[in-house]
């Protein structure tokens, strides 16, 4: 499995402009909704509450909202690099810029799993989380993403 396998290349929002968790978790189910035909208010929902578990933010401006809906076909992702970082009630602390959104069909449990793996070790890479902030550019953004063969080759 690797990142495009999971983000199409429309999954990708370059300029995210939002001042709250909340409004980042609606705008982000609002895409996902269009991405994947499912209403945006349950995708909303499923993130919402995975959050009310604990925040999904692993630290270093990163977050990793994650979900599993019941008629979800395949996995499907969503990267978005916000204009300006939000509080996010992250594990450190600190307000977030890159978010990297995972949706799951409910009975993909150990793939779910896996898929969460490989999108943290992509953004555990420092040097990408800069070259990502440094760019904002949907392109460039998926390149950056998608052409990481040679780290995720585990």
């Amino acid at each position: 499995m690797e990142i495009a396998d999971l983000l199409p290349p429309r999954g990708i929002v370059a300029h995210l402009r939002v001042g709250t968790k909340k409004q980042a978790l609606q705008e982000i189910a609002r895409r996902a909704g269009s991405m994947t035909g499912i209403a945006e208010r349950r995708i909303y929902d499923v993130l919402n509450e995975r959050e009310r578990l604990g925040s999904t933010g692993i630290g270093r401006g990163i977050a990793v909202p994650h979900g599993k809906l019941d008629d979800l076909p395949a996995l499907c992702g969503l990267f978005a690099r916000l204009e300006k970082p939000i509080p996010f009630e992250s594990i450190d602390e600190r307000p977030v810029d890159l978010i990297f959104t995972l949706l799951a069909p409910a009975s993909a449990s150990a793939e779910h799993l896996r898929a969460l793996a490989l999108v943290s070790r992509t953004l555990r890479d420092a040097a990408v989380c800069q070259k990502l902030r440094g760019t904002d550019n949907s392109d460039a953004l998926y390149a950056l993403l998608t052409d990481r063969t040679e780290s995720n080759a585990a």
